[in-house]
């Protein structure tokens, strides 16, 4: 038998937004923490502090970089558990350097890809992925109602894009990403590696530092918050489905626990199609909490955008009972009040906001 019952679990990228939510959780259920990040992102050495002042030694940090192999083998060695999600997150970044978007994506996941296969008793992996494997999605007919599109088919209408949607990656991020969740998948596989692959959809919630690339749903709130304008590229009835952070730190902590069954598989995971929103949507529904409709710039449409994506969570929730809980109204109130609370006063982090997606 091993000790991995006494052993911390690792999360890699621990100080982002879905790490400290998934550290938050696990601390608080007692269960100690190394956190491997290289703090390389606005607003995580803020995350870390806040960790640290909650739960003291319970988080160890180590700021390291998940390009350096010999630190990602090192703390693999120690853990019960690991959840990946250090990333380069952004398609524009990864156009601008797509070398550097493939070292930290690709590179990074088989580093400890590697680190796992080299233990005798390797510990279960969960990685997150993004929807952008899935392309731009061309092939899909859509409809244009008063604020949104949706699908001609009736199936996708009501379930969303499912796993047996073809992978078609799009943008060096896309690539990236795409290849990192393929030698995932490969090494359980060929190598018998516990590992499960998460295809995220749009995640938001506490501790979310909305930037111009990424959590949008954040940056809006923040944006209308400080009075700044809201740059809409093309006519904002693009679709996507939400899920609120703690209903995705609950199904990474079932996929954990029963990593037997799920091992080699990648799921679709968001809010689904009843928590789908577009982007006129969600500005009408600021417009309520803010009480005044805030400022908007138009912009042409940009080439590369999904119209529509909306994940079909179906298969995930047969095998482990899964579903989300908070729904969009709630979360973005729930998201609203804590920005106002905790990150008016910051320095904006860009000149515009941007309508893309993560």
């Amino acid at each position: 038998m091993t000790d991995h019952h006494q052993r911390p679990v690792l999360i890699t990228g621990g100080a982002g937004f879905i790490g400290t939510n998934l550290a938050d959780r696990l601390a608080r259920e007692k269960v100690r923490l190394i956190i491997l990040d290289n703090l390389s992102r606005s607003g995580v050495q803020e995350n870390l502090a806040w960790l640290r002042a909650c739960h003291g030694e319970q988080v160890a940090a180590r700021i390291v970089d998940i390009r350096d192999p010999q630190a990602v083998a090192t703390a693999v060695s120690e853990v019960s558990q690991v959840f990946h999600f250090a990333a380069q997150v952004a398609v524009t970044t990864s156009l601008l350097r797509p070398v550097e978007d493939f070292e930290i994506n690709a590179r990074g996941t088989l580093n400890l890809l590697e680190a796992l296969r080299a233990l005798t008793d390797p510990p279960p992996l969960v990685f997150t992925s993004t929807n952008k494997v899935y392309g731009q999605l061309g092939q899909v007919e859509l409809l244009e109602a008063e604020e949104r599109y949706f699908p001609d088919d009736p199936a996708i209408r009501s379930n969303g894009i499912s796993e047996r949607q073809p992978l078609d990656f799009h943008s060096p991020y896309g690539c990236s990403k795409g290849t990192a969740e393929q030698y995932v998948l490969d090494y359980a596989r060929i190598f018998r590696l516990p590992t499960v692959v998460f295809r995220m959809s749009c995640i938001y919630g506490p501790h979310q530092h909305g930037t111009e690339d990424q959590g949008w749903v954040a940056h809006f709130l923040l944006r209308a918050l400080r009075r700044e304008a809201i740059t809409l590229y093309g006519n904002g009835k693009q679709v996507r489905d939400l899920l609120f952070i703690d209903d995705l730190v609950d199904a990474l902590l079932l996929a954990q626990r029963q990593i037997d069954r799920l091992a080699g598989k990648a799921f679709n995971i968001g809010g689904g199609p009843a928590n789908s929103i577009s982007l006129l949507e969600l500005l009408a529904m600021i417009a309520d909490l803010e009480g005044r409709s805030p400022k908007i710039h138009h912009q042409t449409e940009r080439p590369g955008d999904q119209a529509f994506y909306v994940s079909d969570t179906r298969r995930f929730k047969q095998l482990t009972g899964w579903k989300p809980r908070t729904g969009v109204g709630e979360g973005v109130k729930q998201l609203h009040t804590w920005l106002r609370e905790n990150r008016l006063g910051s320095p904006t982090t860009a000149p515009r906001a941007k309508a893309g997606f993560g």
